[in-house]
């Protein structure tokens, strides 16, 4: 009976690895459950079922095998690819953020000393890169959920925990989808603490004794900055309430909107003022000003042509992508690849509805435009100079001296 036995298994086995390959996730659910043995058996070339989920980039079948403990660090491949390697090379970023939740090492290296996020960078699956750079393990954030010294109450409610998480590994750095990020996940009504917390974990990266990351540390203070012009807004919106008493209230987050509009207003030839001048604020209030980030990016905010502020914030944190393509993004919140249109110009894209809405006060001046009117437009704004930004230079040029 045991050689049956083991015959069979084998045969299950097989069939296994081999709806893996065909995406077949129904004929891999009823397979899968047939097994006593456990998920953690390789194939002829050491490949695991994660390992082979992970790269063909399945999300529901490396979620089945991680809930019946499938071992993210079980490796027989020659190449020592970890399940992460393969999540990367796949392209899925959902996938990758799987195996980063389960606990996997990033900085892991294959036989030719390359981590995931190089492997991915490699191959040009750049949204892999930032999703595995920009990651935070839960566990790094569960100290800001206690209570410390002679705080009263945590910065972060034990509730918020997933939440925060959830914000802080966002890869879309836009102030406008960062905004909204806030409200969906319901973290506007404690911005004081988030606030606070993103300058600890700034100076906490920082001041590490080893393996300090400066672009996780540049990266929450500007979190951080964003959080503090969101509060600004809230109290200028409380101080007006106060002013018109007898006024229907705008809305509970309408200091939301007021910061939206304010980071999308062009000026009249296209440029975004008030974001190049606060986020050029961010890098003034970086306290950290002897560390390469800070100089790199203040040198690229002061060169003769700068790119806007958001570009060299996107780069510096993000990472430089290694070739152009013609990703598309949103004009309202920045996400990629947007599926929506303006249904009437059929020019400019959205996420959905509400990014519509949001961006709708400056569109509507330029929607439906004839297009002999839109073409010489655009090539006059083309041919326009940038933002005058001297006096900007000066004094960025001044903090790399002092």
């Amino acid at each position: 009976m045991e050689p049956n036995t083991e015959n069979k298994l084998d045969e299950v086995q097989r069939q296994i690895f081999d709806r893996i390959a065909k995406n077949d996730v129904n004929g891999f659910k009823q397979l899968i459950t047939q097994l006593k043995e456990g998920v953690d058996f390789v194939d002829e070339d050491g490949m695991t079922p994660l390992q082979h989920a992970c790269c063909k980039g399945n999300k529901e079948a490396v979620q089945i095998l991680l809930d019946m403990g499938a071992d993210i660090h079980f490796n027989k491949h020659g190449a020592d690819y970890t399940p992460l390697h393969f999540a990367a090379l796949s392209g899925n970023t959902e996938v990758c953020r799987l195996i980063l939740d389960a606990g996997i090492n990033p900085s892991s290296l294959n036989s030719v000393s390359r981590t995931a996020s190089q492997m991915a960078a490699f191959v040009g699956n750049h949204s892999c890169v930032e999703t595995i750079n920009n990651y935070v393990p839960r566990k790094t954030l569960e100290y800001y959920t206690r209570v410390q010294g002679q705080q009263k109450e945590p910065l972060i409610p034990p509730g918020m925990m997933d939440l925060f998480h959830q914000f802080v590994i966002e890869i879309n750095l836009h102030p406008v989808r960062i905004a909204l990020n806030l409200q969906s996940l319901g973290l506007l009504k404690n911005l004081q603490g988030l606030k606070k917390t993103l300058e600890l974990m700034c100076d906490k990266e920082m001041k590490k004794t080893n393996d300090v990351n400066e672009l996780m540390a540049f990266k929450f203070h500007y979190l951080g900055w964003i959080v503090s012009e969101l509060m600004r807004c809230e109290e200028q919106c409380k101080a007006q309430r106060k002013e018109k008493l007898n006024e229907v209230d705008a809305g509970k987050h309408d200091f939301v909107e007021l910061f939206i509009k304010r980071v999308l207003k062009e000026n009249k030839i296209g440029q975004l003022d008030y974001i190049e001048f606060t986020l050029r604020d961010c890098v003034r209030e970086f306290p950290f000003r002897d560390c390469t980030v800070f100089r790199q990016v203040v040198s690229q905010l002061a060169a003769k042509d700068p790119q806007p502020a958001l570009v060299v914030f996107r780069n510096a944190i993000n990472g430089h992508r290694g070739f152009a393509d013609d990703t598309s993004y949103c004009s309202s919140c920045g996400n990629e690849k947007p599926d929506k249109k303006c249904s009437k110009c059929k020019q400019v894209k959205y996420c959905d509805r509400e990014c519509q809405r949001l961006h709708w006060f400056m569109h509507k001046k330029t929607c439906a435009r004839p297009t002999s009117n839109a073409t010489a437009s655009t090539s006059t704004s083309s041919a326009k100079e940038p933002i005058d930004t001297a006096e900007l230079h000066e004094e960025l040029s001044k903090i790399t001296t002092s």
